[in-house]
C-alpha cells in the first residue's frame, strides 16, 4: 500500500508586538498560535529567534504535526524583506525547519491576504504604519513607513507618542478646564509606564534608548478624554492621507473603483480610527472602495506558502 504524504504549510506574520503562525494543509487552516514580537529591526535577533521558533513549535503541536512534516513556510515581517535581514530570519527558522522558507515584507503578505493577485491598496496600522498598492499590471508603490523617529503616522507608536505630547501640552495651557481634560489620560499613561507624575512621564518619553510608545496605544484607545479622541481622529486622518497618496500615484485616472483594505492592531482595536479613516479617505478619493473588515495578514503568508513562491 502506498503511503499518502499530506503537504503542510506555515504562514507567519512577524510583527513588532506579536508573531502569528498559521498551519494549514492544501485547503484548511489547522491551527493558529501567537508568540512575542519578531520585528528584527525593532527587537533584535535574540528576541526574533525566540518568538519565531516558539510560535512555529506551538503551532505545529496544536495542529498535531511534526516540524519535519512542514512542506514550505512563508514569513512576512516589517523590514524582513531586506536581503540581509531576510537571510538572518531564514537562518533562524532553518534551525528547526528543513524545508523551503520564503521571507517577504509584511506589505506583501497583507496585500496577498486582501486582494490575492488583484489590484488594490492595503494600509497597515500596527506598531508602525505604511500604505502599499498594486495596479492591474503588477506595478507596486508604497508610501509612509519611514520609521518611528520620523514617520509611521497613525501607528500605535505614533498614537502613544502623540498622546504623551497632547497631555504635556495641555498641562502647559492656562485654565483648569484643559488641565482637567487631560488629567485622566495623563494618569493612564503614567500608570502604563510605571511613573507617578507628568514630569516623570516627560523624562521617560525623552529617555535613550527611546521608550515603547506603542505600549501606550491601549490606554489612549480606552480613554474617554477628548484629548485621546483627538489623537485617534488625527491618526485616522493621517492614514487616509497616505492611502490617498498611493491611489493617486499608482492609479492616476485609470480606474473608476480602487479597492482598499485595512490591517493591523490599530485598525483592529479602534473603531474610531477605522471610522475616521473610512470617511476621510472617501472625501479625499471618491474612487476608494474600503473593505470595512480588518484583514489578517497571516492568511496571505499561508497562501504564499501553499503557492510555493511570492508574487513579483
Amino acid at each position: 500500500m502506498l503511503e499518502i504524504i499530506v503537504p503542510y504549510f506555515l504562514g507567519i506574520d512577524g510583527g513588532g508586538t506579536k508573531t502569528t503562525c498559521a498551519v494549514g494543509d492544501e485547503a484548511c487552516v489547522l491551527a493558529t498560535t501567537t508568540a512575542g514580537p519578531s520585528n528584527i529591526v525593532r527587537v533584535g535577533e535574540s528576541q526574533t529567534r525566540e518568538s519565531l521558533q516558539r510560535c512555529v513549535r506551538q503551532a505545529c503541536a496544536a495542529a498535531g504535526i511534526s516540524l519535519e512534516e512542514v512542506t514550505r513556510t512563508c514569513v512576512g515581517g516589517s523590514g524582513a524583506a531586506r536581503p540581509d535581514l531576510a537571510e538572518i530570519v531564514r537562518g533562524m527558522l532553518a534551525e528547526i525547519l528543513h524545508s523551503p522558507i520564503d521571507v517577504v515584507g509584511d506589505m506583501e503578505i497583507a496585500l496577498e491576504a486582501a486582494f490575492a493577485s488583484g489590484p488594490g491598496v492595503i494600509v497597515i496600522a500596527g506598531t508602525g504604519s505604511i500604505a502599499y498598492g498594486r495596479d492591474g499590471k503588477g506595478k507596486s508603490i508604497r508610501a509612509g513607513g519611514w520609521g518611528f523617529a520620523i514617520g509611521d503616522e497613525g501607528s500605535a507608536h505614533w498614537i502613544g507618542r502623540a498622546g504623551v505630547s497632547a497631555v504635556l501640552r495641555a498641562s502647559d495651557l492656562q485654565g483648569e478646564t484643559r488641565r482637567d481634560e487631560a488629567a485622566s489620560l495623563g494618569e493612564d499613561l503614567c500608570r502604563k509606564w510605571g511613573v507617578t507624575s507628568l514630569l516623570d512621564l516627560a523624562r521617560a518619553a525623552n529617555s535613550i534608548p527611546p521608550p515603547d510608545f506603542a505600549a501606550l496605544f491601549p490606554a489612549v484607545e480606552a480613554s474617554k478624554d477628548e484629548l485621546a479622541r483627538q489623537v485617534l481622529r488625527q491618526a485616522g486622518r493621517e492614514l487616509a492621507q497616505v492611502a490617498e497618496l498611493v491611489i493617486r500615484r499608482l492609479f492616476g485616472e485609470k480606474e473608476s473603483v480602487v479597492p482598499v483594505a485595512m490591517t493591523g492592531g490599530v485598525f483592529r482595536h479602534s473603531e474610531l480610527v477605522r471610522d475616521v479613516f473610512y470617511n476621510e479617505l472617501r472625501k479625499l478619493e471618491a474612487r476608494a472602495e474600503v473593505n470595512r473588515q480588518v484583514i489578517d495578514p497571516v492568511e496571505g503568508a499561508l497562501r504564499i506558502a501553499r503557492r510555493g513562491t511570492p508574487r513579483n
